[in-house]
C-alpha cells in the first residue's frame, strides 16, 4: 500500500513506532465522523489533533476523541492558564507545519506541549492524523507517551 511519506511518518519510523497506514477520502469538512465512516472504525477511536493557544498566546496541542468536544475552560483551569482557545487556521499551519485537516501531533514544525484525554489511553487501539488530509495511522495510544511531551487531561464533553 502506497502511502505519504510525512514529516509524521519520518518521525515514527525513526522511533521504531509501529503504525498502520489508512489512506482515505478527504471530504473537507468531513471531520472525524467522515473518517470513522470510511474506515469502517468507531469515531470514538478517532482522535482529533487540535492546535489551541492560551491567553498569553502560547501555543499546544490536545488529543481528543472524535466523538467528543473540549472543555477550554476546563482545560484552562487544569493547566494554570487564564484561558484557552482554538488557533486560527493560518497560526495553526506554522506552528504545526500542517494544513487543517492534516494536523498531526507528531513531527510538527515547533515543539509544543500535548495534552491528551486521560480516555484515549484506555483504548486497544487509536486512528490519528499521519499529517496529510485523508491519511490517518492506527498505532496502540500508550505509544503517544514514548513519542511526545504528553500531559493527560480529563477535558472532554460531549458533542
Amino acid at each position: 500500500m502506497t502511502y505519504p511519506i510525512t514529516p509524521a511518518v519520518r518521525l515514527l519510523r525513526e522511533k521504531k513506532i509501529g503504525f498502520e497506514p489508512h489512506p482515505y477520502a478527504y471530504e473537507e469538512r468531513g471531520g472525524t465522523r467522515r473518517s470513522a465512516e470510511s474506515l469502517g472504525v468507531d469515531e470514538h477511536a478517532v482522535v482529533k489533533t487540535l492546535v489551541m493557544e492560551t491567553d498569553a498566546r502560547k501555543p499546544l496541542i490536545v488529543l481528543m476523541h472524535g466523538d467528543r468536544e473540549v472543555s477550554t475552560k476546563q482545560l484552562a483551569r487544569e493547566i494554570g492558564a487564564k484561558s484557552v482557545e482554538p488557533c486560527k487556521p493560518e497560526a495553526a499551519q506554522r506552528h504545526t507545519g500542517y494544513l487543517i485537516g492534516g494536523t498531526s501531533p507528531f513531527g510538527t514544525r515547533a515543539k509544543m506541549p500535548v495534552y491528551v484525554e486521560r480516555t484515549i489511553f484506555e483504548l486497544p487501539r487509536i486512528y490519528i492524523n499521519g499529517g496529510k488530509r485523508g491519511f490517518l495511522v492506527s498505532l496502540d495510544p500508550k505509544v503517544l507517551r514514548d513519542v511526545l511531551p504528553v500531559e493527560e487531561v480529563s477535558v472532554a464533553i460531549e458533542c
